[in-house]
């Protein structure tokens, strides 16, 4: 099925939710996000030998936190600022034609 196809074979434009769900803000807030919690949980159960492979840092949970931050900003954005709707599409001038 392609963008302009819905159901029942009709063609048109996508709806304005099917647009604002598929927000690239919304994509890279959540990979962020998760990512994130993933590599935090890794970082606070990180044992001795594993940090002193990275020489005392715990470089999971430095990269998870600022993972999350930047996931959340982005989510944040989607929220504060959402995706203004699609225009309507212009009616058809011939008789008979979709409006």
């Amino acid at each position: 099925m392609t963008d302009h196809q819905r159901e029942g074979g009709e063609s048109g434009p996508v709806p304005a939710t099917a647009a604002r769900l598929f927000d690239i803000r919304r994509v890279i807030g959540g990979l962020f996000t998760v990512y994130g919690l993933i590599l935090t949980v890794a970082g606070v159960l990180a044992d001795e030998e594993d940090l002193r492979k990275a020489e005392g840092v715990n470089i999971n949970l430095w990269a998870g936190l600022g993972m999350l931050a930047l996931g959340g900003f982005f989510l944040l954005w989607l929220t504060l600022r959402p995706a203004p709707p699609r225009p309507d599409p212009p009616a058809d001038p011939r008789p008979g034609g979709r409006p």
